[in-house]
């Protein structure tokens, strides 16, 4: 590994520790010691400094650490504002590579100079990206003759990128293999694996032979979709390292104000967007995971049935739904619109989000009360909702999430960025947007597609209601014989367990006072008596070692 090398790994490897080691202190450490409220007092300022110190480390480094912040604002589902809001800009504050290297690069790829590859090539950039950076170009006229058009974006690599994805891919193996070693993460997430699939979607990125392949497949996934269109490939000027494609560029899609110009209502960019994205993920099984405002346009046209459609750039980032899981998610959806708590633990459990040892009673019995509650509300409804009531929900909703042993399935780090990408684009083309209203005439189309399972679902549903009843006299003759002779106890797993936790809690945190007591006895006493000051406070690590470590010895005992 080369000096500049070392130094970027070892740069990105001192952040991780530094900031992992806080938040053991704070997350882990204080709540043991009876400190979780103080703990959970400047959280929200602490969250701020760690994306802002992650932003400024991103914005410097470049490379892959741009696209880290990028997932990780994403993330609304997961990651509390603080931090989305602070790396949601990432991709805007990338500086471009001067066009002397572009042209340097592009030449070598090319084997040409370029001005006999192109006719002209803007020396501005289009765009600068973290892997790479575009720019507009027009083909010769000899080139678009053959092709059919002469507008093109000339996409080149950042020099050295394949050298710096080695570097921090290696540091973030060595930051996953950290997180596993915690039991707070390892129950929830196979990091290591989480990265590799990282790796496998950022080197996919760096050839962009593979993109443009990908681009081809998008199209013919939509080739008789008038909705969806995709920018043709020039061949003859792509290599792994440079891209040639038709110049597609159109409205943005977040850009409301020149939606409306166009006389293209926003409600139905999002609704149909919303569409669009379903069909790649439970339909076609293949997916454009980074569906941000720079890669998707809408294009007027004159001889679509709704005048305009959307069209797609940016083919790097995409994912690949297996028949089984796109399956399992479109069980998913269909329990979503029928509001089916526990149909939608069911789902979960078989696209394997849930460890097949999990006890899911509670689970169904919040997913129903979610339902009930908050079930066909959209974005500015549930802003209405008494913000009590929506932190008292949250908390009670968060506790039995987290006893949960839920973990993160494979083939899922791409397909939850392409779901948060949507919902907020969506949100932002229409404040009154309701996934609800997206979802359920779209489950209501994958029901139909399924009735033939669904037929043989109900038939199963009957027959074990049949044979239920068939067993329910026996059954109650039972219950209440052995309420005669005394012999029926009651079983409350939840209540024991809240009543050891609380136990537990207890005892640890007499600990923590007699941790307390001791090393301060200790620390006061040692100027007038060394020996007795020193003794007291060796005592103190004793019910420390308790305070912290107790609770972890009992779940271990548990198992």
């Amino acid at each position: 590994m080369r000096d500049g090398s070392r130094a970027r790994y070892r740069r990105i490897l001192r952040f991780a520790a530094r900031h992992l080691a806080v938040a053991w202190w704070f997350e882990l450490v204080l709540p043991r010691l009876g400190l979780a409220r103080m703990a959970a007092r400047h959280r929200s300022a602490r969250m701020q400094r760690v994306a802002e110190q992650f932003h400024a480390l991103a914005v410097d480094l470049g490379g892959l650490m741009i696209k880290v912040g990028q997932f990780l604002s994403s993330r609304l589902d997961v990651l509390p504002p603080e931090i989305t809001r602070e790396l949601e800009g990432l991709q805007d504050e990338v500086p471009p590579v001067p066009f002397d290297q572009v042209r340097a690069l592009a030449e070598a790829e090319l084997g040409v100079p370029l001005e006999r590859a192109f006719a002209e090539v803007d020396p501005t950039p289009l765009a600068a990206a973290s892997l790479g950076q575009a720019h507009r170009a027009r083909l010769t006229p000899a080139e678009a003759e053959e092709v059919g058009f002469a507008d093109v974006v000339l996409k080149v690599q950042r020099p050295d990128i394949g050298v710096i994805v080695d570097v921090d891919l290696a540091a973030l193996r060595r930051v996953s293999r950290w997180l596993s070693r915690v039991r707070v993460v390892s129950d929830h997430v196979d990091a290591p694996a989480l990265v590799e699939e990282f790796a496998e979607t950022s080197l996919d990125e760096i050839d962009y032979l593979k993109e443009a392949a990908n681009a081809e497949r998008f199209g013919a996934d939509f080739v008789d979709d008038d909705r969806v269109a995709v920018p043709e490939i020039v061949w003859e000027r792509t290599t792994r390292r440079v891209l040639t494609l038709a110049d597609v560029t159109a409205i943005k899609i977040n850009d409301v104000d020149a939606l409306r110009a166009a006389g293209i209502d926003p409600k139905d960019a999002a609704d149909a967007f919303a569409a669009v994205m379903f069909d790649q993920l439970f339909v076609h099984g293949f997916f454009h995971a980074d569906p941000h405002p720079g890669n998707v346009f809408v294009t007027p046209v004159a001889d679509s049935a709704r005048g305009w459609r959307f069209t797609f750039i940016d083919f790097g980032m995409m994912g690949v739904v297996p028949d089984r899981l796109r399956a399992g998610l479109r069980r998913v959806l269909i329990a979503v619109a029928a509001r089916d708590g526990k149909g939608m633990v069911a789902s979960i459990a078989e696209i394997g989000a849930l460890l097949p040892s999990a006890d899911t009673a509670e689970l169904e019995r919040a997913m129903t009360k979610l339902f009930a509650r908050f079930g066909g509300m959209g974005v500015s409804e549930l802003a209405e909702v008494d913000p009590r009531e929506l932190r008292d929900f949250a908390e009670e909703f968060g506790d039995v999430v987290r006893a949960m042993p839920f973990q993160l399935p494979e083939n899922f780090l791409l397909i939850v960025r392409a779901i948060s990408l949507t919902s907020g684009m969506c949100s932002s083309l229409d404040s009154d947007f309701n996934v609800w209203d997206a979802v359920e005439p779209y489950a209501a189309g994958l029901l139909r597609d399924e009735r033939g399972n669904i037929v043989r679902d109900l038939a199963s549903r009957v027959t074990s209601t049949a044979a239920l009843v068939a067993r329910m006299p026996q059954r109650v003759d039972e219950v209440l014989t052995r309420l005669e002779d005394g012999k029926l106890a009651v079983d409350t797993p939840r209540l024991e367990r809240r009543v050891a936790s609380l136990e537990r809690a207890g005892r640890r945190v007499i600990s923590a006072v007699v941790f307390a007591g001791l090393a301060i006895a200790g620390a006061v006493l040692r100027p007038v008596d060394d020996v007795f000051g020193t003794v007291l406070m060796a005592l103190s690590a004793v019910p420390l070692g308790h305070a912290l470590f107790a609770g972890w010895f009992a779940r271990r005992a548990g198992r």
